[in-house]
């Protein structure tokens, strides 16, 4: 089969585009508004975009809560949403009434970053603590801003359990971090393999 985009006719029961580019890593957003209240809310539209220097980025689908608080501070931190925190991770995702904590409604303990003003996941393997350096909305073919908020950002501090630390790694297999496939799917890093690139 093939369909144009712009006109989205599939045919299918579901749109297939987000099941097609998967798994996508989740970003457990952590911020803090200028009043301090904090938030915390999961996207699948999050990746690494470089090691040196390390930096990440997400975009959130509207100018949601916590793209105003990265606009309001500047910083905001990613918490590794790991198998065992898949019910907390998806009950963070309920659109609560603006300044309610999803920390506390999901029962998950704020630690706030050293680096920044910004609250992670006290429960998660891993976190990363981030100061924006981009905020905008992409363009579409016509020219138009779409309404995606994009934040890119360098990792400025990185917290890990020791438990998730084996032989010198972060344990992929104990951690098995959620990633997002299409639908409501999800699948984990539970079936771990190694293969060495070749060389020249």
């Amino acid at each position: 089969m093939f369909y144009e985009t712009r006109e989205n006719r599939h045919g299918l029961a579901h749109d297939p585009f987000k099941a097609i580019v998967a798994p996508r890593p989740i970003g457990w957003i952590g911020t803090r508004a200028a009043d301090g209240r904090f938030n915390l809310a999961p996207y699948s539209f999050f990746t690494a975009i470089s090691d040196v220097p390390k930096m990440v980025m997400f975009s959130s689908s509207g100018r949601k809560d916590s793209v105003r608080n990265i606009e309001e501070t500047g910083v905001f931190t990613a918490s590794v949403a790991g198998h065992a925190l898949a019910e907390p991770m998806n009950t963070s995702s309920k659109p609560l009434p603006h300044g309610e904590s999803e920390f506390a409604h999901a029962g998950l303990t704020p630690v706030m970053g050293q680096l920044i003003e910004a609250p992670f996941v006290g429960e998660a393997y891993a976190a990363l603590e981030c100061r924006a350096t981009e905020l905008f909305q992409p363009k579409t073919l016509a020219g138009t801003l779409s309404d995606n908020h994009v934040v890119i950002a360098e990792v400025v501090g990185i917290h890990i359990r020791e438990e998730a630390i084996r032989d010198g790694r972060f344990d992929m297999a104990m951690v098995r971090p959620l990633g997002r496939l299409g639908y409501m799917d999800y699948c984990d890093a539970g079936d771990v393999f190694e293969m060495m690139r070749p060389g020249r």
